[in-house]
């Protein structure tokens, strides 16, 4: 009897979720694919990671294609959230249309709730998105919370909200990383233990570009700019367009006195691939600020 209740306590898309949280995203393509099926409910639940892992890839258009309006409603969200990342300039008709379709389901339904809340984040509506998430207690929704806490500056809610997770399961790697997230931004001493959880999950499930990244802020912060660089690197190996690793150097290459060109080579990388990133358009609206203020304080030749 014993055995049976572990045997069924066991998380058969352990792999594939845990790869998706770590940011492998082939990884957790792969895994989706190769995965035995044995229930609807399952194969639900699968088909979720995978169009998101799709979705983080900015393989759009599969997920677009893929899911009609024959199936299922937590499918169909996902859709939304694919043509909303497909169409920066739409999202405004995307998410009140979605919120037509799907608000509803938001109270009843885990994964429209975190659908919603990522559209909202992505937006920058980050009050709108903590009123979805507010009702769920899903470790997903409340690791989503503590971002959007830790974006707002707010770290003493942050920390609530890792205490909540820390109750309902202490040894996730989602709550592993949180944990890690609120100790970057405690900083000091606190940085070095957040490296040893990222370079932990590494050990446990391989690195990926997001843990490198993570890695590599624990460096800057601690004022380690050639531990960084390497991790960049690595990162960089990986994935040479990801905009948390272009950032990062940009950032990286000031402090460690690199050829100004680079720094220039991978901002413009930036505003060419990732031009609707929050990064992005802060920086455009500074440059423009700046010009208005170089010819408001021009001195007449």
């Amino acid at each position: 009897m014993a055995a049976t209740q572990q045997q069924s306590d066991v998380d058969e898309l352990f792999d594939v979720k845990n790869s998706y949280y770590i940011g492998n995203y082939q990884q957790c393509i792969n895994e989706a694919q190769r995965v035995k099926i044995t229930s609807p409910e399952m194969k639900l639940e699968r088909d979720v990671f995978l169009y998101n892992a799709y979705i983080a890839q900015k393989k759009y258009r599969i997920v677009i294609d893929e899911i009609s309006e024959k199936s299922a409603v937590e499918l169909r969200a996902i859709k939304s959230l694919a043509e909303f990342f497909a169409n920066p300039n739409k999202r405004d008709s995307i998410l009140q249309s979605y919120t037509e379709k799907f608000g509803k389901y938001e109270n009843e339904n885990h994964y429209i709730v975190i659908v919603g809340a990522t559209m909202y984040l992505n937006d920058g509506q980050v009050e709108k998105a903590l009123q979805v998430l507010y009702p769920d207690d899903h470790l997903e929704s409340l690791s989503l919370t503590l971002q959007a806490y830790l974006s707002m500056s707010r770290l003493d809610l942050a920390r609530k909200a890792l205490k909540k997770m820390q109750d309902k399961d202490e040894d996730s790697t989602l709550t592993q990383m949180a944990q890690a997230w609120v100790n970057i931004a405690l900083g000091k001493e606190k940085l070095q233990d957040a490296y040893y959880i990222f370079q932990e999950i590494i050990d446990k499930y391989g690195s990926s570009v997001n843990l490198l990244n993570s890695q590599s802020v624990c460096f800057i912060g601690q004022g380690k700019y050639e531990e960084a660089d390497s991790a960049l690197q690595e990162a960089m190996d990986k994935d040479s367009n990801n905009p948390s690793t272009l950032v990062n150097s940009i950032v990286l290459s000031n402090h460690l006195n690199k050829p100004s060109e680079l720094a220039s080579r991978y901002l413009t990388q930036m505003k060419e691939s990732h031009g609707d990133s929050r990064f992005v358009k802060d920086y455009i609206n500074k440059e423009n600020e700046f010009d208005r203020l170089c010819k408001e304080y021009e001195i007449p030749a």
